[in-house]
């Protein structure tokens, strides 16, 4: 009969343990001194060797000819142990006896001398899943055992556990395995067993086991037996179901190159071929947090990956997206994992979440504004976008830039200069400031702030002068005091209302523009300025 291979090759001494050897060196040392607790608990999450050592230490406590602390596994007791048969060695899952009964019914046994060997030992695992009553009938036997029994506590959820019953045993807190000594034993056991697999593809479940050498020993189990060949990253990919480089890398870089048909159309393949919506935004998490880890911590980072992509996939995405960009995708994405219990289409949030991140202006808020500013700098520090140092020669104008349009920010500007001849050059005189009626501006921001009050703290009548009127022609001018306060109130259903009301308080339709007081006009968008900062102080973007 078949035998997984975390089974086959679980450790059967403290020697074999792997990743744990500050706690096997302890026990190791309290059996052969004898110096033992009658009482131990050992926590830590799945698959790190807490009840492998629970098994290693009963038999090493009954052990016969012991071997530097570990057990010989040849002795009368060892084989005893290894085959289940012994009594007197009982490993109890407190999940489905957790009950008072279930622990009187252990207090009632547990009295008695052990009938074969030194000790009877009982291991307990998962023992936070006792009841509170349950706990409390097992709380006097181990306060004052019987010199013949010991008991080993297991858990994964050290906070369930009660403090007296902590206060009792000698605790061992059993860490997340490397993902490179994982891979080490995934090679080892490759070995024995014949599987040919490739160094990438060890590394890969090495990190995929997260912290759990039985879990990457699982895994090397379920691919070796789908995959006839040798085992290879793609391999992996494939039987374990994960989109990996073919797909995560693929989005990414779409996301990357701002392509959304690109990012749309793989996801459509993706999703009309059944792969799970939850799992393929899990992997653009664990991608974007590899790749933010890397760029933000790479000596320490590489060893915190989680597996999702190769080391050449993350090495071809890691020049394309800045630290802030990262960060902002991997709220966009865990934002929509999140919101999946209760949405009402999954596929729809999606696509949405992939078309912000493939266009951050899309989004109006300072996170998204962030990611595009440090996008920039990263381009003008590099030399993508070139910006002409103020004083220095303009180039010369095509024939087409000759006979543009000049913008209306132009015609004002020159609206007072004489007109020649010909009508060759004419220029719109600049429209006349006009006097607003005296209650005007309080009508307006009244009107405004009951339409969205959100806006009061920027369009009021205080002193502050946050924003301020003044009416041109037909073109009433609001004046924001600061960049920030414009990136807020311009946005165009804004500017519409403000037509809107605008108009019908002065009698004549009126059209509506933010400006920055001492800057250009309004209705653009907030990045676009940035391009006249550098032109005009290249030294806050440190140009040369």
């Amino acid at each position: 009969m078949y035998q997984a291979l975390y089974r086959k090759y679980r450790p059967q001494t403290f020697d074999d343990v792997v990743g744990q050897g500050s706690i096997t060196q302890i026990l190791r040392t309290q059996v052969i001194t004898g110096k033992l607790s009658h009482a131990y608990l050992f926590t830590g999450s799945r698959g790190t060797g807490k009840t492998t050592c629970s098994k290693i230490l009963a038999k090493a406590v009954n052990c016969l000819n012991l071997q530097d602390g570990n057990p010989c596994n040849r002795c009368a007791a060892c084989k005893s142990i290894d085959s289940g048969a012994c009594m007197d060695v009982l490993e109890i899952d407190a999940a489905s006896n957790n009950g008072v009964d279930n622990v009187r019914t252990l207090r009632e046994d547990a009295i008695y001398a052990p009938t074969e060997l030194k000790k009877r030992v009982y291991i307990i695992d998962e023992v936070h899943m006792l009841s509170m009553s349950a706990f409390n009938a097992l709380l006097k036997i181990i306060e004052e055992p019987p010199e013949h029994l010991m008991f080993i506590l297991a858990t994964t959820e050290l906070h369930k556990v009660p403090a007296t019953i902590l206060s009792r045993c000698q605790r061992f807190s059993f860490r997340r395995i490397d993902p490179a000594d994982v891979a080490a034993r995934i090679h080892f056991v490759a070995y024995e067993e014949g599987i040919d697999i490739s160094p990438e593809a060890a590394n890969l479940l090495g990190r995929l086991a997260d912290g759990a050498l039985r879990d990457g020993l699982s895994l090397l189990d379920q691919c070796a037996a789908a995959c006839q060949g040798r085992l290879t990253p793609e391999t992996v990919y494939e039987t374990l179901g994960i989109a990996g480089s073919r797909t995560a890398g693929e989005l990414l870089l779409a996301v990357a190159d701002k392509d959304a048909n690109r990012a749309l159309e793989l996801f459509t393949r993706q999703y009309a071929q059944g792969k799970d919506l939850a799992a393929l935004v899990d992997e653009l998490v664990s991608l974007c947090r590899d790749l933010l880890l890397l760029k933000t911590a790479p000596k320490t980072g590489a060893a915190m990956l989680t597996g999702v992509c190769t080391d050449r996939e993350l090495e071809a995405l890691l020049g394309r997206f800045t630290a802030p960009e990262l960060l902002r995708h991997t709220r966009l994405l865990q934002d929509t994992a999140s919101g999946f219990n209760k949405s009402a289409n999954r596929r729809i949030d999606v696509e949405l979440c992939l078309l912000q991140m493939c266009d951050p202006a899309l989004e109006l808020d300072a996170k998204a504004f962030n990611a595009r500013l440090s996008r920039l700098e990263t381009e003008l520090a590099s030399g993508t976008i070139r910006i002409q140092a103020a004083g220095s020669a303009a180039p010369e104008a095509t024939a087409d830039e000759e006979q543009s349009v000049p913008s209306e920010a132009e015609e004002e500007a020159v609206g007072s200069a004489p007109v020649p001849h010909g009508g060759e050059g004419r220029q719109t005189p600049a429209p006349q400031i006009r006097e607003l009626p005296v209650s005007f501006w309080a009508d307006l921001v009244d009107r405004i702030r009951r339409w969205r009050p959100s806006l009061g703290g920027y369009i009021n009548t205080n002193d502050s002068n946050l924003v301020s009127p003044c009416l041109k022609g037909d073109m009433l001018e609001l004046t924001a005091a600061s960049e920030m306060v414009k990136s807020i109130v311009d946005h165009q259903d804004i500017r519409d209302r403000i037509a809107q009301e605008a108009s019908a308080l002065l009698h004549m339709p009126v059209r509506v523009r933010f400006t920055l007081r001492g800057g250009r006009g309004g209705g653009e968008d907030p990045m676009n300025n940035l391009i006249d900062l550098a032109r005009d102080h290249p030294d806050i973007f440190h140009l040369q």
